[in-house]
């Protein structure tokens, strides 16, 4: 079953290519990232300071930033296995290793590129990349977010089918 029908975090990448919209917050010594999903904060930390040490497994991973230009690229670990990439059931293991790439194109749009690792579930490396828009309609903002979680047996209430899962 989706994590997400259970309003469980989706988890790095797939968070930020869902169709919700979020918004991000740069500071001296951190960006953070605020998601209209479930009312979601993520820290990316620029500060240079380490990843702490594990085993440490978080729905959204602990990210640490750095500036390469004027791309800001975030090296993500510690994840729990429990989140999928997609709603087809693409999942990964606990040691899954991803680096984003946030890298401004002009006043309204930034290219997102991620590479995703996971030697437990994937032979290689692989990479994707879309462009986030920044929302020009008047006075936009986020909203709240209300998730109610799928419950199986109201939906179908009969043993045979319950059983199935």
């Amino acid at each position: 079953l989706d994590p997400e029908t259970r309003c469980y975090l989706p988890g790095v990448p797939h968070i930020t290519y869902m169709p919700y919209p979020f918004q991000i917050v740069q500071k001296p010594t951190e960006v953070t990232i605020l998601y209209e999903y479930v009312h979601t904060v993520r820290y990316i930390f620029t500060n240079n300071t380490p990843h702490p040490k594990g085993p440490i497994e978080w729905w959204l991973g602990d990210s640490r930033g750095r500036w390469e230009r004027d791309t800001l690229v975030v090296d993500v670990v510690h994840f729990n296995d429990q989140t999928w990439f997609d709603r087809a059931g693409n999942f990964h293991s606990e040691a899954l290793h991803v680096v984003e790439r946030y890298t401004p194109t002009d006043a309204d749009h930034i290219t997102y590129a991620v590479t995703i690792e996971d030697p437990t579930v994937f032979t290689r490396p692989w990479n994707m990349s879309m462009v986030l828009y920044r929302h020009k309609e008047k006075n936009f903002q986020l909203y709240e977010y209300e998730c109610y979680g799928f419950d199986f047996e109201k939906i179908y209430p009969y043993p045979d089918l319950g059983a199935a899962r």
